[in-house]
């Protein structure tokens, strides 16, 4: 099955290649740099320019990878990883729906990324093209092995920011909420 594989990659990939760009460069009514990084400080990731750089490069790379179908199961770990943090950071608080802002949207991107793992890019994609065979059991658990990895230790990372004080606010901080 080719049609597949293609359809899910170039879906999921076009839309984290949006979801970096909104970060990088405040495309598609993005918050672009300051934007992001405000967001990332208030949700506790510091130094909150660097989580907003990295963030929407993780993400533009990760739907490059995927788009394309090279490295898929590298593509699809970064995924797994952007989601899962976003879904405990974020999402998780507000329950399923994404109406009331809940993690349903992460958790099917999730899904779709581990899928591709599984599955491989199919036969439309350098990585057959090239002859590497990504894809299979070994391939897709070490791809969400790494994406859960890749998740905690960013949230860990946070979680230890959180502990910390805040910058003083007229240093320009506030103090973020505390993690549970």
């Amino acid at each position: 099955m080719t049609i597949g594989p293609l359809i899910l990659r170039v879906v999921l990939g076009a839309v984290f290649i949006g979801h970096g760009t909104q970060k990088l460069f405040g495309w598609w009514n993005g918050g672009g740099p300051a934007g992001t990084a405000a967001m990332f400080d208030r949700g506790g990731f510091r130094p909150a320019p660097t989580f907003a750089i990295v963030g929407g490069l993780t993400g533009s790379v990760a739907g490059l990878l995927l788009l394309l179908g090279f490295l898929t199961p590298f593509g699809s770990a970064a995924v797994i990883s952007v989601m899962l943090t976003a879904i405990v950071a974020v999402h998780l608080p507000n329950g399923m729906w994404n109406t009331n802002g809940g993690f349903e949207f992460p958790l099917v991107n999730i899904a779709v990324a581990a899928a591709l793992a599984f599955l491989g890019p199919g036969r439309v994609s350098p990585d057959h093209v090239i002859g590497w065979n990504l894809r299979g059991v070994a391939w897709g658990l070490t791809a969400v092995g790494l994406g859960i990895v890749a998740g905690l230790l960013v949230l860990a990372w946070r979680n230890a920011q959180l502990a910390r004080p805040a910058p003083a606010a007229e240093e320009g901080g506030h103090q973020p909420p505390r993690a549970a």
